[in-house]
């Protein structure tokens, strides 16, 4: 058995590491393409296209209801392809999540702007992508999380994190370009290209997701419980569930991190369209700080690998806190440097403090029978918790304000209030735990290190 104890440690071909954080990069880039590119066409395109006969600012908190209907479905993708992918494998469930995403996207490119049935079928698709990028998450975390160093987990699994921001400014990116057109070309099928052009982006996520091999720690998990005669649970779910506190501690800390992504890639941009900026440069002011959080994740997931996770995520909250009133003054002043500048200091910045190390945060949790599941349905609590109705909880309190903004900051404060505490008081510093005691019932802490 000593052969392995420390599967992911024993890989040592630097090139296989190297493809698969480059897979579990590019996957997540192209997923999350795919979701983000329908944030932002809910903030400025299908409440006129699909909701027109609604008043403009029901129309738009109609749109955001949508959006909030993939962050409902998301968590039933963590447990589907969480429960597939601890049973037969991470690699799979990659292709088949991939592929479910890729398809959902160029079909909302198709969706007619029928009144009632167009909105439906909106609907249905974005539920569908919910449910795709549920089961994305962990087992492109999971990849490049077991197949790294115990030193370097942190970094290698804040790729998957990574894609995020980078998919987020490729999707922006290609909105914002077709923004430029007149209004009613945008309106009337200008929107639809990027949606449209995902097909290209699975073809070729496909073809890097073949290449990589299977996580050395599940497959020495499935040695050993062949080896032992050991009974691996049927049920990932129902392990998970045995220690429901670690679920709850990893979601509400992980959600503030989704509380500003959300609010920033949706509302904030509509607010400084408001303020008399310009929606192209607004889209724009966003795509911008997701390219540089696609590096400053993973800067603050390897910092989080030498001082804690734990450090490194509560200066994120902080700091949150502490410029949330400035950032907002800085978007309401509709000056491009200052839009752009609050941007930057939300996403690549504060955000990134959080969501950098919480990739490894979340999957250091759960013991390797059960870590597909547990770690996509925490962070998926996480995704639904922080963002499923943030667009639409600050479009409402925005309107009920009379269009004050105010009341929207301090929504923010206190999600990210509520990290905090659940953090300093049931979080746990997990960056020495092993992760590769496969027939633990939950991961295990070096001695030498417990306290670290």
């Amino acid at each position: 058995m000593s052969t392995v104890t420390n599967a992911a440690d024993a890989t040592k071909d630097p090139r296989e590491i190297r493809r698969v954080v480059t897979s579990s990069f590019i996957g997540s880039t192209i997923e999350f393409y795919d979701f983000i590119l329908y944030a932002t066409a809910a903030a400025i395109v299908f409440g006129p296209v699909f909701f027109s006969t609604l008043d403009p600012l029901l129309a738009t908190i109609a749109s955001y209801l949508t959006f909030a209907a993939g962050y409902l479905a998301r968590p039933i993708g963590g447990i589907v392809f969480g429960h597939f992918g601890d049973r037969i494998g991470r690699k799979r469930m990659l292709m088949v999540s991939l592929t479910v995403m890729g398809v959902a996207s160029m079909l909302i490119g198709l969706v007619p702007p029928v009144e009632v049935w167009g909105a439906f079928l909106l609907l249905l698709l974005r539920m569908v992508q919910g449910i795709a990028i549920g089961g994305e998450w962990g087992g492109a975390t999971l990849m490049a999380l077991e197949h790294s160093s115990t030193s370097k987990r942190g970094f290698a699994a804040s790729f998957a994190n990574a894609g995020g921001p980078a998919g987020a400014f490729l999707g922006t990116a290609a909105l914002a370009l077709f923004a430029l057109l007149p209004q009613d070309q945008f309106l009337a099928w200008g929107w639809r290209i990027p949606f449209l052009f995902s097909g290209a982006l699975l073809v070729i996520g496909l073809y890097i997701r073949s290449r990589v091999s299977e996580s050395p720690v599940f497959t020495a998990a499935l040695q050993i419980a062949e080896a032992t005669k050991a009974r691996r649970p049927k049920v990932p779910i129902a392990q998970v569930f045995r220690r429901p506190g670690a679920l709850l501690t990893v979601g509400l800390v992980g959600m503030s991190s989704f509380v500003l992504q959300a609010m920033f890639s949706t509302f904030t941009v509509g607010f400084a369209v408001e303020s008399g900026f310009d929606r192209s440069s607004a889209l724009w002011a966003f795509a911008v700080s997701q390219l540089i959080a696609a590096f400053t994740i993973p800067a603050a997931a390897a910092l989080s690998d030498r001082i804690g996770r734990k450090p490194v995520m509560l200066g994120g909250l902080v700091l949150t806190g502490v410029l949330a009133f400035p950032l907002f003054a800085l978007v309401a002043t509709a000056q491009a440097w200052a839009v752009y500048l609050a941007f930057i200091l939300a996403l690549p910045l504060c955000q990134s403090l959080m969501f950098g190390p919480m990739a490894a945060f979340l999957a250091e949790n759960f013991a390797t029978s059960s870590r597909y599941t547990g770690a996509s349905l925490g962070y998926q609590l996480a995704a639904l918790l922080g963002a499923g109705f943030t667009p639409a909880i600050a479009s409402t309190i925005f309107a009920a304000g009379g269009g004050d903004v105010t009341g929207v900051v301090w929504f923010l404060i206190g999600m990210c209030a509520i990290s905090l505490v659940v953090l300093v008081v049931f979080g746990r510093e997990s960056r020495h735990v092993i992760i590769d005691e496969s027939r633990s019932e939950e991961p295990v802490v070096a001695p030498q290190t417990v306290g670290a």
